[in-house]
């Protein structure tokens, strides 16, 4: 007798409970996205000193008021908590102490081996989420993306995807869509 292969879907009240249940502790590389339990990748020095760059860049552009948070969950809906290298938020600390910001007004993703994976099924993730500005630090091609516009796109992995992708070198610069009379350098963000 055969029987079809079933898969688990889990939901982000779920993924919450196994983690205050002890099954996975705070600070274990996994991700919940779109339902899927997924491995992060792991951090090199290079990686981690580009998380710390771009950090310091994002506290400096975007000022008082504002939390550049690291490494830290994102409410994005009911099967998606990703952990993110970077999010900014409005407010402070505190005003997350209860649950994970939802609405980031940047996320950002450091890539290296996860390139394809943030490109295609995380950046779905975030334009279906309505995330108005997205950026991959590409330590690759030593490159910085900057994905905007999200849109309905039935070929992309979760039916949504960025209508502009700009590319830009290190010598360029870019103004997050959130706080638009700041720049930040690409070289700035790249170890």
């Amino acid at each position: 007798m055969e029987y079809a292969t079933r898969v688990k879907r889990w939901t982000r009240a779920e993924y919450d409970r196994l983690i205050e249940v002890g099954v996975f502790r705070p600070g274990d590389p996994i991700e919940l996205l779109a339902g899927e339990l997924v491995i992060a990748e792991p951090q090199g020095s290079e990686h981690y000193t580009a998380i710390c760059l771009a950090e310091e860049a994002l506290k400096a552009a975007f000022g008082a008021g504002w939390l550049v948070r690291p490494q830290g969950p994102v409410a994005l809906d009911d099967e998606s908590e990703p952990e993110p290298d970077l999010a900014v938020a409005p407010g402070t600390l505190r005003d997350y102490r209860r649950e994970h910001p939802a609405r980031p007004v940047l996320v950002v993703e450091v890539s290296e081996s996860s390139l394809r994976l943030d490109r295609n099924e995380k950046s779905s993730l975030y334009a279906r989420a309505q995330l108005e500005d997205y950026w991959i630090v590409n330590l690759v091609d030593r490159v910085l993306e900057v994905y905007r516009q999200p849109a309905p796109d039935q070929t992309a992995p979760h039916g949504w995807s960025y209508s502009s992708r700009q590319v830009l070198a290190p010598e360029s610069s870019v103004a997050p869509l959130a706080a638009s009379d700041a720049r930040v350098r690409v070289s700035d963000l790249l170890p």
